[in-house]
């Protein structure tokens, strides 16, 4: 267990470097110093308590998506449709809070929209779950065909009934202040959300690891005929993992509506999902780890969005995105070099067994 937990660490660590280091190489066709770039955004993210707490922001709605794709990997199940569920979230959202924003007291009206982006999340990921136990579907391609679905949906419902009063944006109308997640840090955007993305990350931990139900998830994912000889239903287990994980991801519309941008735009966060696979990757499922390889992941945006800002440099806005991208991409070919070497270790053991 140790052995795999620092073979883990050494790959994912090691890719994250690579990457970053990708990353800066390719700064110099910018005609810039990545060291000097690198060292001055990191002084002004440190000497500023806005752009540190934008590191908590960015992590927010990263932590419940890749908490997302992390619960169905454990049932060695693939989610890849948690964009889709992100989006239903913030539908359910955004909608109840124009509905009940000002006739509803906060803190039982976020209790609601709590319970309701859970809903929303949980009934497209139940779906996709359905399919693949009644069907036998591949939930791979299910789950990513039902994000354009979903997307479809929302595009629709913003050129319609919830477009904003004037009709002049494919939008809706702002919230009311009391649908808003409280911000906890004063002189900061950091809201409510990110104690509930913890407290979600450590509730999903011990769901997993302490629960009669996370020790079925877990054997389904081992050995899924294994687990019907002892009586464990996997069906069953498809149908709960994805819904669970579907509210999760729902949730993350809900922090993003309510806690940043208090209103539903057009195609917003489309890259949120994505990004979730690969900080569920770097933590290798494990849900505590994903509360840290997401605030990586936010602190990479931030360090993005500052050396763009940087006077006297022509950095383009883009560079956030490339530089998440190049990381992620390490990050997964890390993965599955990991998986190579430790199975041809395995192979070599068992020749070793069988030769005595």
């Amino acid at each position: 267990m140790k052995n795999n937990i620092k073979d883990v660490l050494i790959y994912n660590v090691g890719a994250v470097i690579v990457g970053l280091f990708i990353s800066a190489c390719m700064l110099f066709f910018l005609k810039v110093n990545p060291a000097e770039v690198f060292a001055e955004a990191f002084k002004k993210i440190v000497s500023d308590g806005y752009t540190t707490g934008e590191i908590l922001v960015k992590a927010t709605p990263l932590i419940f998506t890749a908490l997302a794709f992390s619960f169905t990997y454990k049932a060695n199940l693939f989610n890849i449709g948690a964009q889709g569920q992100f989006y239903a979230g913030s539908i359910v959202a955004v909608t109840l809070s124009l509905l009940l924003g000002g006739v509803v007291p906060t803190v039982p009206l976020i209790i609601i929209l709590l319970i309701a982006v859970f809903i929303a999340g949980g009934a497209v990921g139940a779906l996709i779950g359905l399919a693949k136990a009644k069907c036998n579907a591949n939930e791979f391609l299910v789950s990513m065909m039902s994000t354009y679905v979903v997307a479809a949906i929302m595009d629709y419902l913003l050129r319609t009934v919830l477009r904003e009063t004037k009709g002049e944006y494919l939008q809706t109308d702002p919230i009311s202040k009391s649908a808003y997640l409280v911000n906890i840090i004063p002189g900061t955007r950091v809201h409510l959300g990110f104690i509930i993305a913890v407290v979600a990350a450590i509730g999903v931990w011990v769901l997993l690891y302490k629960t009669p139900l996370g020790f079925r998830i877990r054997a389904v994912g081992c050995n899924s005929n294994a687990a019907e000889l002892s009586g464990i239903r996997s069906s069953k287990i498809y149908v709960i993992a994805f819904l669970i994980s579907g509210g999760l991801a729902g949730i993350a519309g809900l922090t993003e509506v309510n806690g940043v941008q208090h209103m539903l735009l057009q195609n917003f966060n489309e890259s949120i999902g994505s990004f979730g696979i690969g900080i569920a990757i770097l933590a290798n499922g494990n849900p505590i780890g994903v509360i840290f390889a997401a605030l990586l992941f936010g602190f990479m945006n931030v360090m993005g969005t500052t050396m763009g800002r940087l006077p006297g440099l022509n950095i383009p806005s883009s560079i956030i995105d490339y530089i998440e991208g190049i990381v992620m991409i390490c990050v997964i070919i890390a993965y599955f070099l990991r998986r190579y070497v430790n199975t041809r270790k395995d192979k070599k053991l068992l020749m070793k067994e069988s030769e005595k």
